[in-house]
């Protein structure tokens, strides 16, 4: 077991928010910070509805390497 870096991301406001995706590991939360700021970027719309708003964050958690696929 060791600790890695999950990346969240989340799509909706409030109570509404839902979690699109908590499979992608990093080794490096600098790494996976980098990849939540990209995740989130939005071109071409100034306004977006608030179910289409992503949020995306990193969290330590411990994990079993073998099992489970860790980027660098």
């Amino acid at each position: 077991m060791v600790h890695a870096f999950v990346l969240l991301v989340y799509l909706g406001i409030g109570p509404n928010r839902q979690l699109v995706s908590d499979d992608m590991y990093f080794w490096d939360v600098e790494r996976c910070n980098y990849f939540a700021s990209e995740i989130v970027k939005r071109y071409g719309y100034k306004t977006l509805p608030s179910s289409d708003f992503p949020t995306a964050y990193c969290l330590p958690k411990l994990i079993d390497s073998e099992k489970q696929r860790v980027y660098h």
